[in-house]
């Protein structure tokens, strides 16, 4: 509850629910997910890699969820083996981000991963290589096998069948979009979230709700034609609903130079400095979004322009004293001991508690 200290209006603003099938809590996780994302990117230019699977597939991965695994893993090593193959004594090692998508245009079930790579690996020797050709048809073979023998794998000789019809219907491999996207690093925040942050579905492509049907539209992906769908309201939430991921999934997952952690590393230059994280890490803050995106001040008050102070803090209806969470953050920091007497391991640990 915010307060007016001249003229005594109050507002009140509601906790976020923080889901990410919210229209309002999904479209500010995605904004501190890719945040997060940019701050780690190398200063070079990325390569915008989609891998997909056929149709025949995509029924196993919605029974068995945990077969999602696989397609890290699957993009994974075909990466590693393409950068690999450039030079096998230097061990050159990309950067790369993967992102799982599970849903297509129309809501379907579409899993697919998109994935975003370095034009370049640094190698033994600490030098950086850039590559500018990716082998498109090494991508496109190496990934359907990487990605069936997983699923054997997982699966069992009961796959065998289906993997046979695969490899006699998909002769040259999966689709894989792999073209030059000429990500340059200065526009690489809005990039990113562009393509790897976005929610299932934005509230703008909703058009319309009567209570029983709702329609919405969007643009088809093989001719980009313009499609409007009306469909009942519970099949509407079904189509959603399937797309909620597994408790403690990762949906992004960090490879090679962005997921490991050398002294080595923090010789790279990134395309966003730490100068730069403090002022961006504003931008996304409430009062600050509201601001850039509606066009006013939550927090200036309505009636005489003046701003807003916290009055009051309400948790399951019921008011929580600002007295004492002040009180109980400072019997936690006096207990705490002094930095220079805690180690790397201990600080580890308080955080783990929630100290």
């Amino acid at each position: 509850m915010y307060g007016c200290t001249k003229c005594g209006n109050l507002k009140f603003v509601p906790f976020r629910c923080h889901s990410r099938f919210c229209p309002t809590c999904g479209n500010m996780y995605s904004i501190d997910r890719t945040t997060a994302m940019s701050f780690k990117l190398i200063n070079c230019v990325h390569r915008h890699c989609v891998f997909t699977i056929p149709q025949e597939l995509r029924h196993f991965f919605l029974e068995d969820r945990e077969l999602l695994n696989c397609l890290f893993l699957a993009v994974r090593d075909v990466i590693f083996r393409m950068f690999h193959q450039m030079n096998k004594s230097q061990n050159f090692t990309p950067g790369f981000i993967c992102v799982l998508h599970t849903f297509g245009r129309s809501l379907q079930w579409n899993p697919h991963i998109h994935c975003l790579i370095t034009e370049g690996g640094i190698g033994n020797n600490l030098l950086w290589r850039r590559v500018t050709h990716f082998n498109y048809h090494l991508l496109r073979d190496s990934f359907c096998t990487a990605l069936l023998n997983e699923m054997q794998a997982h699966i069992g000789p009961s796959f065998k069948p289906t993997k046979a019809l695969i490899y006699r219907e998909h002769k040259n491999g999966f689709y894989i979009y792999a073209k030059p996207s000429q990500c340059d690093p200065k526009a690489i925040s809005k990039y990113i979230g562009r393509y790897l942050g976005r929610p299932v579905i934005a509230t703008k492509r909703i058009d319309n709700y009567d209570g029983e049907m709702v329609t919405f539209h969007y643009n088809r992906h093989e001719d980009n034609k313009y499609i409007e769908e009306t469909i009942p309201a519970l099949e509407f939430m079904k189509r959603l609903v399937q797309h909620i991921p597994e408790k403690n999934f990762k949906m992004i997952r960090y490879y090679g130079i962005y997921a490991r952690h050398k002294d080595s590393d923090k010789l790279l230059h990134r395309a966003i400095p730490k100068e730069k994280h403090r002022f961006m890490l504003d931008f996304i803050k409430w009062r600050t979004s509201i601001l850039s995106s509606f066009g006013y001040d939550p927090l200036k008050c309505p009636c005489c322009g003046n701003e807003m102070s916290v009055l009051d803090i309400y948790y399951h209806h019921k008011r929580v004293s600002l007295q004492e969470l002040y009180e109980k953050v400072m019997r936690n920091h006096r207990a705490k001991p002094p930095s220079s007497y805690r180690s790397n391991s201990m600080i580890k640990y308080t955080k783990r508690i929630g100290a």
